[in-house]
């Protein structure tokens, strides 16, 4: 265990012999809704989560307009092309100051993911405590060292990369800022079990002795999130939602806050397991490597090799 491993967002100190870090995603399940978005807040707040997450895009920049309007015809669309799905489910820069406020006034430390470099502005302007990355931004260079110079704490996933683009990543971020956690993450959703490679917590420590390494989970339920923290990971993102069965392809894995809270309780409880190796034993053999592919496919990170699974980035 290195003692320099640590991450400090929002006065938070985050460490490997300190508790876990726990980020509520909420994505783009408020649905659009300012109102929506702050009652998140307030109850991953009071489920006892550190931090809440949103995600952040310049649509029209961000997508070609040929993709932008394309038809997007299905149970989860909120509108006529991909364009208008999109740009429905955003939250304007005024939105998002709102929700920092509210943010604030409730005690939970807010942030989000920044897609493009007007995004990535835009939350630097409302001046917030740290950034995430998605997984499909890992070979993003330009976006990654724009957001590095702003000196603030950097979150990066690392669905569908090879071990070789996490350490491109890395070294060009590192070159800037030094403030980086790396999450392990399987870029599909839901996650199972088999494909969650927890392993890869340990080679990702062993890589980088110096960074803080979490994990980015899309698995339903709690379970591998506390397998995780016994391997090493200190902060945890869990997608959050009210409603299971609210329009939306994230809503369905999401955790309710019944959920999030027994993440919050259980995480503790798992820190203690450590001390038991039989127990950590038993609880490891849950995960194995994958060793099967699906399609369509991208790689992702194995270990010290790579192979296929599904995925799409977020």
């Amino acid at each position: 265990m290195s003692e320099e491993r640590r991450l400090t967002i929002d006065g938070v100190e985050i460490h490997d012999g300190g508790p876990c870090y726990v980020i509520a995603e909420i994505g783009n399940n408020h649905q659009g809704s300012l109102e929506q978005a702050k009652q998140l807040v307030r109850a991953a707040k009071e489920c006892g989560a550190d931090a809440v997450k949103l995600q952040k895009r310049a649509n029209r920049t961000l997508y070609t307009r040929e993709f932008f309007e394309q038809p997007y015809d299905n149970e989860f669309s909120f509108g006529r092309t991909y364009g208008e799905h999109r740009e429905a489910l955003e939250l304007s820069p005024r939105d998002y100051a709102e929700v920092q406020a509210h943010a604030r006034e409730v005690g939970i430390t807010f942030f989000a993911t920044a897609f493009d470099f007007e995004s990535a502005d835009l939350l630097a302007e409302l001046d917030v405590p740290a950034f995430k990355f998605a997984s499909g931004d890992i070979r993003n260079t330009p976006l990654l060292r724009h957001v590095a110079a702003f000196g603030k704490p950097m979150i990066l996933s690392t669905g569908g990369a090879e071990i070789t683009d996490v350490e491109r990543a890395v070294e060009a971020i590192l070159h800037v800022n030094d403030q980086l956690c790396i999450l392990q993450c399987t870029a599909a959703y839901p996650a199972d079990t088999d494909d969650l490679n927890l392993n890869v917590i340990t080679t990702l420590r062993e890589r980088f002795p110096s960074l803080v390494i979490g994990l980015s989970d899309h698995q339903n339920g709690i379970a591998m999130a506390l397998v995780a923290y016994m391997l090493g990971a200190r902060l945890i993102e869990k997608h959050f939602t009210l409603n299971h069965a609210a329009k939306g392809t994230d809503h369905a894995f999401s955790l309710m806050p019944e959920g999030m809270r027994k993440l919050v309780r259980d995480l503790p409880q798992s820190a203690l397991d450590k001390l038991h190796p039989q127990s950590h034993t038993q609880r490891a053999q849950v995960y194995k490597p994958i060793a099967r592919t699906k399609s369509p496919a991208k790689r992702v990170v194995n270990g010290s090799s790579s192979t296929l699974v599904h995925v799409r980035a977020r």
